[in-house]
């Protein structure tokens, strides 16, 4: 069983003028154990040895891609499992995007790990797109898309929920000159033949258990939102056991959002 799990940690981990909360994400990484983690907001992790660091604590190998304009992203892999080429989508994304191709013991698995632009939907509709086409390039029918989307879902109504948010922090949900709630990356993602996990391996399920922010450690641009997402192809969704966000214990105080994790049926080639 393959086991991904995607998780913005908010500015690398620490805080300015504020607590350290690195020891705090390395024991939710330890404890969840994945195969491949995606992570989010790694504010520093380009230098000083950082990330090399951090990966040796959670017994992984990582893959980082660097920000000319936000923060970097990184996929970080578990052995046994091999990595067939890693590198960085080269387009303009505020963050950044990682590109890291997985051995498996059903051919390769395509991991796009990123995190979109967060004050306007036309930028991060640009940014799908740009995912949407490093998705038909991949090697085979196996591609994750895995990140904090910043975006919302095209299937529920959360206009009572944005009602209730600061206008600072709710234009970034809204179309301009008053078309409503905008949904448009996500569906162009679910329009280019992805699957979103959450959803579809919890049916019934209350939306509350999907939702990924805010978490105890507070976060005042959000109102109880899903942003942080796994999408696969179908030849993935098919493979699906599980998926679930992780509440409870340090991850409620290591990050205003909570890790989305998923399991698969692959193993390692």
């Amino acid at each position: 069983m393959l086991r991904v799990m995607t998780w913005n940690i908010r500015t690398g981990g620490r805080d300015r003028g504020g607590s350290d909360r690195l020891d705090q994400v390395v024991e939710v990484v330890a404890e969840q154990a994945p195969d491949v983690l995606a992570l989010q907001e790694l504010r520093g992790f380009d230098r000083g040895g950082l990330m090399a660091e951090v990966a040796s604590r959670v017994g992984m190998s990582p893959h980082l891609a660097r920000s000319c304009f936000g923060q970097p992203v990184a996929v970080l892999v578990r052995p046994p499992y091999q990595v067939i080429e890693a590198g960085s989508l080269r387009r303009p994304f505020h963050h950044a995007a990682a590109r890291v191709v997985v051995d498996t013991s059903d051919g390769p698995l395509t991991v796009l790990g990123t995190h979109l632009y967060p004050y306007s939907g036309g930028r991060r509709r640009m940014e799908v797109d740009w995912l949407a086409a490093a998705v038909r390039r991949a090697p085979g029918p196996l591609t994750l898309v895995a990140g904090d989307l910043n975006s919302l879902d095209p299937t529920v109504d959360h206009t009572e929920r944005l009602a209730g948010l600061p206008t600072l922090y709710r234009r970034r949900h809204l179309r301009r000159a008053g078309g409503g709630v905008d949904t448009r990356a996500i569906a162009r993602l679910l329009a280019a033949g992805l699957i979103d996990l959450w959803p579809s391996s919890n049916s019934g399920a209350p939306e509350a258990d999907g939702l990924t922010v805010p978490t105890r450690f507070g976060g005042a641009e959000f109102a109880g939102m899903r942003l942080d997402y796994l999408l696969a192809t179908p030849a993935v969704a098919q493979r699906v056991r599980d998926c679930r966000v992780i509440r409870g214990g340090a991850a409620e105080t290591a990050s205003d959002h909570y890790p989305l994790l998923t399991e698969l049926d692959l193993t390692a080639r």
